[in-house]
């Protein structure tokens, strides 16, 4: 027992010591590897440890303990019943751990494989759907890549066509600009055929003139005395002759190097035929009117009794048959009809009996005429009311006269009727008022203007209602026809005729002047608010063939020197700044040549109007300056 115990105690030491430490492992045996223990005679145990083969045993051996026999004992074997037992236990269950391992490792096997199957199957679509994606996305690319080729030979294609369109539109561009080169060739040939042409006429038609002036001077010689008597001076008349033959000399001969002679170049040259006409023209009326001043003297005092006949020969003396151009005469008659038609349109409406239709009647006489009688210069915004009233009357739309709304559209014959009436009261107006008043031309006249821009028609009533009480403004100056009253025919001139008798000269002046500086001022006026573009409806241009026209006819007693004046001092300012050195030109023929016809016909108590036309004239001539009129209306006015 003690022994044993002591046993077990060296194996528990054994156990414990750094070489004792030791597993078991029941492959020993399989592998070759045997522990053997072995009893000494001083009671200790010796152990030996031989692992494979027994040759290599002793270097395998292992020394527990100290041994002090170096023979060895006897090797027995430890396992006893209980250990063998267990380690058939062991055997047992590690076979069958080992036969449950290699069946798991068995199933494990089998399920890795079909894993790597699933896999490799898996992993083989896999591959085929990305080959087939990668085909896809190359047969795509392919495809984009042959539809961008299509695009680019489509577009190519295009631009080629485009190019070829636009080659052929340049192609008909510069075709089209040779043709139009060619036809403006052809235009400048035919220009300048046309232009020689033209010359060559102009040149013929110079000579002519030329040639006709020439032949007219030698018309102008001064004629020997007569015993009859002593021949009319027609110095002035031979001088002006002369230079209208220098005149149109200097022409001809600024067109004798080879130019042919200008439009203007002709202008001039007749021009200066017109005036060589209008200068023989009046010097046989003033021979005829010398001849027949002298046969006047030697008649019998009872021809002179009889009224007709001694006023159409007083007047006839003065050079009252001379008539006007044809041109002008046309004119006149065109107004005086348009305005009597008017007339004869609204007769109706004058000779109802309708009570109501008298009432419109003189609703819109009233409308017409007060707005005409309230023109002022006391300022513009007052000016621009009365004008805008009387657009509104003449547009159709409705006004308001006498506290009563009225319109033109009321009747038929409205329009007519209030035109009529309205360019009626204008000219009254400069016949009383201006007349009295001369400031009083320009408010009336510059409304007048606007009325007549806007309604052309009231402004030709105007002119017919002017020429029809003062024919000096066409000017005409109307013969006394076959079985016309004497009454009669001076009504015609002008005169007011009543049952007291003709009314006095100075009072006919006084009327006829108003209504010339009343036509004066509207020539050169226009309505500053106008929306219109373009000339003016009468302007200033017809002041210059007033003028033109009044020198082209015999002068009459106290009439033309006194409308010469008003009209120069109402309109001169405007005609000099429009015509300059032919205005000054004019006006230096009126002193030299005109004023001396009008003194001639003028007696001692009719030198009042010379005088001042005579004064008028040296004093511009001497300042080369006519002052603007009193009374024209100024820009701060039209603010006011």
């Amino acid at each position: 027992m003690p022994a044993e115990s002591l046993r077990w105690d060296t194996l528990e030491a054994l156990k414990n010591s750094p070489k004792g430490r030791l597993k078991y492992n029941p492959d020993w045996l399989e592998k070759g590897e045997v522990m053997n223990v072995s009893m000494l005679d001083n009671g200790f145990t010796y152990i030996t440890l031989i692992v494979g083969d027994e040759d290599s045993a002793p270097d395998a051996s292992n020394n527990l303990s100290p041994v002090t026999n170096p023979i060895p004992s006897p090797t027995i074997s430890l396992l006893s019943p209980r250990a063998t037992q267990m380690e058939g236990c062991i055997r047992i269950c590690e076979e069958k751990h080992r036969a449950k391992a290699k069946m798991e490792l068995s199933l494990r096997q089998e399920l890795q494989e079909k894993l790597v199957a699933s896999v490799a199957s898996r992993e083989s679509e896999q591959l085929k759907r990305f080959e087939e994606l990668m085909e896809l996305k190359q047969r795509q690319e392919y495809q984009s890549i042959m539809d961008m080729m299509e695009r680019e030979t489509q577009e190519s294609i295009g631009r080629q066509e485009k190019l070829k369109e636009e080659h052929k539109n340049r192609i008909k561009i510069l075709n089209l600009r040779l043709r139009e080169a060619e036809q403006q060739r052809l235009r400048e040939v035919e220009f300048e055929r046309q232009r020689q042409v033209e010359g060559r006429e102009r040149l013929r038609a110079l000579n002519a003139i030329q040639e006709e002036i020439l032949q007219l001077n030698q018309l102008l010689e001064p004629a020997a005395p007569t015993q009859s008597g002593p021949s009319p001076d027609l110095t002035s008349y031979s001088t002006r002759a002369n230079q209208l033959c220098s005149q149109v000399s200097e022409v001809v001969r600024m067109t004798a190097e080879g130019e042919f002679p200008s439009v203007e170049d002709m202008t001039v040259a007749e021009r200066a035929l017109h005036e060589m006409r209008s200068l023989i023209r009046v010097m046989q009326e003033v021979a005829a009117q010398a001849q027949e001043k002298r046969k006047k003297e030697q008649e019998e005092e009872e021809e002179r009794r009889k009224m007709a006949m001694g006023l159409k020969s007083t007047f006839l003396s003065k050079g009252l048959q001379t008539k006007a151009e044809q041109s002008t005469l046309k004119w006149y008659q065109e107004l005086q009809d348009s305005a009597n038609q008017c007339a004869q349109s609204f007769e109706g409406l004058n000779n109802t009996k309708d009570i109501q239709t008298k009432k419109l009647r003189m609703e819109l006489q009233k409308a017409a005429t007060i707005p005409v009688s309230q023109i002022s210069s006391i300022s513009g915004s007052k000016l621009r009311e009365i004008f805008d009233k009387i657009d509104k009357l003449l547009s159709g739309r409705s006004v308001v006269s006498g506290g009563k709304s009225v319109s033109t559209s009321q009747h038929p014959n409205g329009l007519d009727f209030v035109s009529h009436k309205l360019a009626e009261k204008f000219v009254k107006q400069g016949e009383e008022e201006v007349a009295s008043h001369h400031e009083a031309a320009f408010p009336i006249a510059v409304v007048a203007s606007g009325v007549w821009e806007l309604h052309p028609k009231v402004g030709d009533f105007i002119l017919a209602h002017l020429h029809k009480k003062c024919p000096y403004a066409v000017p005409h100056y109307p013969p006394m026809k076959d079985g016309t009253s004497v009454e009669e025919y001076q009504k015609i001139l002008g005169y007011r005729v009543e049952d007291g008798g003709v009314e006095a000269q100075d009072s006919f002046l006084k009327r006829m002047s108003g209504m010339i500086r009343l036509y004066a001022a509207m020539i050169q006026l226009r309505w500053p608010y106008g929306s219109k573009q373009g000339p003016d409806p009468h302007g200033l241009n017809n002041g210059w063939r007033w003028l033109a026209q009044m020198l082209n006819m015999e002068p009459l007693a106290d009439v033309t020197a006194t409308l010469l004046f008003d009209f120069l001092e109402v309109c001169g300012n405007a005609l000099m700044k429009q015509y300059q050195v032919q205005f000054w030109k004019l006006i230096l023929l009126i002193q030299e040549e005109y004023l001396p016809r009008i003194e001639a016909v003028t007696s001692q108590g009719q030198a009042g109007s010379v005088t001042r036309l005579k004064q008028f004239l040296e004093s511009s001539l001497r300042s080369r300056q006519i002052p603007p009129p009193k009374g024209q209306l100024s820009s701060h006015f039209w603010r006011s």
